[in-house]
C-alpha cells in the first residue's frame, strides 16, 4: 500500500490516505480522475508487472452512492450490502439481461456505474459475483462492503476523489 501511495503521490495528488490493504486511496487530485486512472493503471502495470483496472470516484460521486443504497431504504440489514463499482457505465440491454434469480436469497440493482448489492447468505456464497457481473455487464468492477464504502465517505471528506 506504501508503493500504491507514492504512485499517487508521484502523479501529483495531493492527501493521499489508504484504507485498508484492498488498494482504497483516498486523494486530492490535480487533474481529471480518467485520466488519472489510465496513468495509474500503467504505473501499476510497470511496477508489479500485472493489469489491473483502477476505478475511481469523486467525492460528490460517492456520497451520492452512499444516500442512494435501494437495499437500505427497504430495511435491509447493513451487514449484508456490498457495492461494486463499474469502470465503465453499462449498456442498458446488458443491464436487462442480468438474471436477477441467479443468487436465490440475494439481490442486485444497477443504478449508473453502481451494483447495489443485498446478500444475506454472504459474499462468499453468493453467484452474483465480480466475474459475472464484469462478463455480463461488458467493463470491470471492484466490490466494497457497506461498512467500507461509509469509511470511504468519512475519509473523503477532506479529499476531493476516491480511487478503488
Amino acid at each position: 500500500m506504501a508503493d500504491l501511495a507514492a504512485m499517487f503521490t508521484n502523479a501529483g495528488c495531493t492527501s493521499v490516505r489508504t484504507y485498508i490493504q484492498s488498494g482504497n486511496v483516498v486523494f486530492s487530485a490535480p487533474r481529471g480522475v480518467d485520466r488519472l486512472a489510465r496513468l495509474l493503471a500503467e504505473q501499476i502495470e510497470a511496477r508489479f508487472g500485472f493489469g489491473v483496472s483502477v476505478v475511481m470516484r469523486t467525492a460528490d460521486e460517492f456520497r451520492k452512492v452512499a444516500s442512494s443504497n435501494p437495499f437500505l431504504r427497504s430495511g435491509a440489514d447493513a451487514e449484508t450490502l456490498h457495492v461494486a463499482f463499474l469502470a465503465d457505465a453499462p449498456d442498458k440491454r446488458a443491464i436487462a439481461a442480468l438474471d436477477p434469480k441467479r443468487s436465490p436469497g440475494d439481490a442486485f440493482q444497477v443504478i449508473g456505474r453502481e451494483v447495489y448489492l443485498n446478500l444475506p447468505n454472504g459474499v462468499a456464497r453468493t453467484k452474483l459475483t465480480n466475474a459475472y457481473f464484469d462478463s455480463k455487464l461488458a467493463t470491470t468492477s471492484t466490490l466494497r462492503n457497506w461498512r467500507t464504502v461509509l469509511k470511504l465517505v468519512e475519509l473523503a471528506r477532506t479529499a476531493g476523489d476516491l480511487s478503488l
